[in-house]
């Protein structure tokens, strides 16, 4: 580097980077860092770029690897940086630009030398390169420091204590990207580290003082979405000669210098990666969610977790727990309006489900707003471009409704929520729509989409928890919300018989029945003709009486055929057969869901009443299965009630008189004639070890969105790269 390198190729052969990996020690106070910190070059543009940038980066480091331990020039180097960071805060105030420039320059080549020392040698070799030792002349005792433990308190202190400025930003933003780098001796290891020199250094010593200060300040970070100055923008123009050539240097790299901060990650999903408005924020927030989610040490619990899961909000004056010596207060309505406006990556839906699954201030307070429907919408994106999202993505998504569906007071509120001519939703054009009913139907559609695409029994069982969690409280269901229960219900019903057939008749060959099932299309309309339905009605029953006798050895056997237990003997089961088990889960899932809905408020949800009593012929066959007789006798009740009142009011009636019908009906029902059913509620609750699906997520996210830092995927070990 250095005054004379114009490109990243040109870096092997610098001469500045040769004295610095090279045989001769370099003392802390000599000129020559003045040189090497005036360095100048275009920065990196693309992944390719950045390749090149660690490719260059590797060939002198590993001339320093072999060097350092007898010249020192790494702990040199480091020793500069510390000493220029105690006056960092007072050159901001002072517009001191060179000083700021050369500082983060020193800072950048560190991060660049620590990454691939990280990659390159184990935990025990890099801490004997960040040792200096020094000894007096003539004496045997020994002063140790250590100074990676000083370079990272000193990253924090300069996330936390020095001025968000045009200025500073850069190196915000470098320090931050260090501490990352530094972190990432995870990504080399298969196995979640549970101790490690993030553990050593993060969760005690001199570190540890400075936890809940740096959270605060990464969560402020993400807030404030702050933007990079535009280019130049932080620097002044040259005033006179007495400026001289590092001057003129600083005013002339400036553009490049900045160009780095639009890049999107690098990996196998880069290229879709949007550009960053804020790199500050993302990397901060990357850094937030590796730290929060790094595994306990042996003696201590987690300071990081500890401090997302305690802040409070800004307005609350209650004290502090004595036992949480971490916890901090932060604006709530700034973080809520963030996290709204920020749901299209992955690292904030993370966020999201971290702070209302981890801290029951924010989950409360959130619970409590009258505008909630600024955060589910984006939730309800997520999940409806399935197709368009990684797993994890729609996981996480997924579990945040379910959290929130677990609340009574957000049941019943999303349902007073009117939304008008949702875009986004392309099914069928909604002018009017409640926000329960767009939940319903997106949740619905995630089912079927997993169901006939990814086949993942968590998700459809998280889609159906949140759906039975929300049922007692129905409200004005929307008329194509309360088809698409009944529908993708009888869906299901219908493929029930269809299995059913082959499982016991295999070689029947019942051709119209299969050509039936062919017929339905992905978004679940039935196209089914009348053939089909009579069919069912006089076919159900036939297959139902064997139940009693065979249903229970037919499940028994499909069960240890997805486990692999079928001994020698056995015919393994077909696929179709070793998915009954999904498909009556889900059946009685969803009329549970239904049950759930009459029992509780069916005063309030005639569409749901039409919607059943149209495909009543259907409900009425499976009244006498033994696996849902119970749960069939309130829809029983209601369909017979009904379907009598509509007779009474004779034929040819249009949709409105049978809505009106109906509403009239409900009035008259006996409500004690309602079998009553314990209340359906889920609750969310994280695996035994969530570290080992959360810590590669995060660092799959880390690797895809981090801005100005690549890894070579050959030495990733953690994930897969074609992983999500």
């Amino acid at each position: 580097m250095g005054s004379n390198s114009s490109r990243i190729g040109d870096l092997p052969k610098n001469e500045y980077l040769k004295k610095l990996s090279g045989t001769e020690s370099v003392s802390e106070n000599d000129p020559f860092w003045n040189q090497l910190l005036s360095f100048s070059f275009p920065a990196p543009t693309s992944s390719t770029e950045l390749k090149l940038l660690e490719e260059a980066t590797i060939s002198v480091c590993r001339s320093l690897v072999e060097n350092n331990p007898r010249t020192g020039n790494l702990g040199a180097l480091i020793k500069v940086f510390l000493s220029r960071t105690k006056e960092l805060k007072l050159s901001a105030e002072c517009q001191n630009h060179i000083f700021i420039w050369q500082t983060h320059n020193a800072l950048f080549i560190i991060c660049c030398l620590l990454k691939v020392f990280i990659c390159e040698m184990s935990e025990e070799e890099l801490q004997l390169h960040f040792t200096y030792e020094e000894k007096s002349p003539g004496s045997y005792s020994s002063d140790s420091e250590d100074l990676l433990e000083e370079l990272l308190c000193c990253l924090m202190q300069l996330i936390t204590d020095i001025p968000l400025l045009d200025i500073t930003y850069e190196i915000s933003v470098e320090a931050v990207s260090t501490m990352v780098v530094f972190l990432s001796c995870q990504l080399f290891h298969k196995e979640v580290l549970r101790q490690s020199i993030s553990h050593k250094y993060l969760m005690r010593g001199r570190c540890l003082p400075y936890t809940s200060k740096l959270v605060k300040t990464l969560l402020y970070n993400f807030i404030r979405q702050e933007k990079p100055p535009p280019p130049g923008a932080h620097v002044l123009p040259q005033q006179s000669d007495s400026g001289g050539l590092l001057y003129g240097l600083a005013s002339g790299v400036a553009t490049g210098l900045w160009t780095v901060f639009t890049l999107g990650g690098v990996g196998s999903k880069a290229a879709a990666a949007p550009e960053l408005s804020s790199p500050l924020a993302n990397q901060s927030l990357l850094l937030l969610l590796v730290l929060a989610n790094l595994t306990d040490a042996a003696d201590a619990p987690n300071p990081y977790r500890q401090a997302i899961m305690s802040f409070k909000n800004t307005q609350d004056s209650s004290p502090f727990p004595s036992s949480n010596p971490h916890a901090f207060q932060i604006n709530f309505n700034s973080l809520y309006m963030a996290l709204c406006e920020q749901q299209t990556s992955d690292q904030a839906t993370l966020l999201l489900y971290t702070l209302l699954h981890q801290n029951s201030n924010i989950r409360t307070y959130m619970l409590a707003r009258t505008d909630m429907e600024n955060l589910v919408l984006p939730i309800l994106e997520i999940l409806y471009h399935v197709e368009e999202r990684n797993s994890h993505h729609v996981y996480m998504a997924l579990i945040i409704l379910l959290i929130l569906t677990e609340d009574d007071g957000f049941n019943r509120s999303i349902h007073e929520v009117i939304l008008k001519n949702i875009t986004w939703y392309s099914e069928r054009v909604l002018t009017e729509i409640s926000l329960g009913s767009l939940l319903i139907l997106v949740v619905i559609r995630t089912i079927q989409y997993n169901m006939t695409r990814t086949r993942d029994k968590y998700l459809h069982t998280n889609c159906l928890a949140a759906l039975a969690n929300m049922s007692a409280q129905f409200r004005s269901l929307h008329q194509y919300a309360a088809q698409r229960i009944i529908s993708y219900t009888c869906r299901h019903l219908r493929r029930y018989v269809y299995v059913l057939d082959k499982l016991y008749f295999p070689h029947s060959h019942c051709s119209t029945l299969q050509h039936c099932f062919s017929t339905l299309s992905d978004n679940g309309e039935e196209l089914l003709s009348l053939t089909c339905s009579h069919i069912l009605r006089s076919y159900a029953s036939s297959l139902f009486s064997l139940l009693s006798k065979k249903h229970n050895k037919v499940l028994e056997q499909a069960t240890q055929s997805l486990r692999g237990s079928l001994s020698s003997n056995d015919v393994p089961l077909p696929d179709y057969a070793q998915d009954l088990n999904v498909i009556e889960e889900v059946i009685r899932m969803m009329l549970e869901i239904i049950n759930s809905c009459l029992t509780n408020s069916l005063h309030h949800n005639p569409n749901l009443v039409y919607a059943l009593l149209y495909k009543r012929d259907l409900f009425e066959q499976f009244r006498t299965h033994p696996s849902f007789q119970d749960i069939m006798q309130n829809i029983d009740l209601v369909i017979t009630f009904f379907s009598s009142r509509l007779l009474q009011a004779g034929a040819e009636l249009s949709v409105e008189r049978v809505l009106e019908i109906i509403k009239q009906g409900v009035v008259a029902l006996p409500k004690d004639r309602l079998k009553k059913f314990p209340e359906l509620k889920f609750k969310y609750v994280e695996e035994e070890q969530p570290e080992e699906f959360f810590i590669p997520y995060v660092w799959s996210l880390v690797y895809n969105t981090a801005v100005g830092l690549y890894w070579n995927p050959q030495d990733i070990q953690l994930f897969t790269m074609d992983s999500d």
